[in-house]
């Protein structure tokens, strides 16, 4: 199990009210931040992600703390399925994800609602594809957010995530780490209202199960051939598993 990363430790509050409060006040900005500390990569390892979930040629998918839907929308584009559903905690971000829809005109395939990873609102056996970018971090409880995810996943379906990791090679790993515990978070508090948003991020990162130690969460959670593919000399990776 990782170890719980709040966005503040002074707040009382549960991580999962933290983080709803933390990206309700980051919105606005959120995409331009997002953007422009990853240099724009994380776009491309969005679009690595939708092609792998093409492959299956979904009906129906599943963006678990789709946020603002860059996600949702590129599988959209991408995967052409009949519909996705995007489901977040944070109702700011959804808002902002619902204008983005309609301006991309996939507002037919693309619906969104406020929900709870941990406590899905769906059936069994609901959803051909699962798609997670960046959100399995922020659950409260890893494990359950897992296994509710299996619950509405059909047999045979694929979970495809998408997260940060820790660089290990030289120099990347020291770069990372200076860039990551330093510069993000300056950058972070300049521009975001949110003084702690762009501190718990690295925070969250280093204390993720990552690579294979998640591959062996997923499969204890139930998953089947779970696997991971490092991206970017190893400062994220995508996770593939079916049900």
């Amino acid at each position: 199990m990782s170890t719980m990363v709040v966005p503040d430790k002074s707040n009382p509050d549960s991580k999962k009210v933290q983080v709803e409060n933390m990206f309700d006040s980051i919105a606005p900005k959120y995409d331009v931040l997002n953007h422009t500390l990853s240099l724009n990569i994380d776009k491309i390892w969005r679009r690595k992600v939708a092609r792998i979930v093409s492959k299956t040629k979904p009906d129906t998918v599943l963006d678990v703390a789709t946020g603002t839907c860059d996600l949702a929308i590129v599988t959209a584009r991408k995967a052409h399925p009949q519909s996705v559903c995007g489901i977040d905690l944070s109702e700011e971000m959804l808002n902002v994800g619902r204008q983005k829809v309609q301006k991309a005109s996939l507002s037919d395939i693309i619906t969104v609602q406020k929900g709870d990873a941990e406590n899905l609102p769906f059936g069994d056996n609901t959803f051909d594809a699962i798609t997670v970018a960046f959100g399995v971090r922020n659950f409260e409880n890893l494990e359950a957010g897992l296994r509710e995810m299996l619950r509405v996943l059909k047999p045979g379906g694929s979970c495809v995530v998408l997260e940060f990791t820790m660089p290990t090679a030289f120099p990347v790993k020291q770069l990372y780490n200076f860039y990551f515990r330093h510069i993000l978070p300056l950058i972070g508090r300049l521009v975001s209202s949110h003084k702690s948003a762009y501190t718990y991020l690295p925070e969250s990162v280093k204390a993720f199960p990552q690579r294979a130690d998640f591959v062996r969460i997923m499969e204890q959670c139930g998953y089947s051939n779970a696997r991971f593919r490092s991206l970017s000399l190893g400062i994220a990776a995508i996770y593939v598993a079916n049900k």
